[in-house]
């Protein structure tokens, strides 16, 4: 093989890597820049779903640390925020309440903290789920007797889940 011709190849495989590194450096860099970038309210709730009212709230009621503040008085958020943010809308997809969150992000502040008591905490949320459960079986059976007094179209007046309604005979 000329050497001339060996000589190219290993100078285009160096350069080829050097470009594939400086590429996902300055990749890397770019993303970890873009990350760590404060973010103003209104994208904090585009990325995670929230209303910006939901996030005030939060923050008003101090589950979620208060933001920067740019010189233009404008809340700025980082990625603590964001991602606490996300933990407590999990937490309320799972329909638990502003104190069962509070607890839970205790323990989550404090990570060597023992974690019986959030177990305790959850077979209770469990338990009130169950109750609420059962709450809804007898509303849906309420529901379905009142709406088996009106089986055809009728006037208001001799329709009978107004005068179940106004009775109050579906409870009884």
């Amino acid at each position: 093989m000329n050497p001339l011709v060996a000589l190219e190849s290993r100078v285009f495989t160096s350069m080829s890597l050097i470009c594939q590194t400086l590429n996902f450096i300055v990749t890397s860099m770019f993303k970890r820049m873009y990350m760590n970038m404060p973010i103003k309210i209104g994208e904090l709730a585009k990325r995670t779903g929230a209303t910006v009212e939901t996030i005030r709230y939060y923050e008003k009621e101090r589950l979620l640390p208060e933001p920067f503040r740019s010189s233009g008085n404008y809340r700025l958020y980082n990625d603590q925020h964001m991602e606490r943010l996300q933990f407590i809308l999990h937490c309320r997809t799972l329909d638990m309440t502003l104190d069962e969150v509070r607890i839970l992000l205790e323990y989550w502040d404090e990570p060597d903290k023992e974690c019986g008591n959030v177990n305790s905490l959850l077979d209770e949320h469990i338990r009130t789920v169950e109750i609420r459960m059962n709450e809804l079986i007898q509303l849906k059976k309420h529901l379905i007797t009142l709406r088996q007094k009106c089986v055809s179209e009728a006037s208001a007046k001799s329709c009978g889940i107004l005068n179940t309604l106004a009775d109050n005979a579906c409870h009884k």
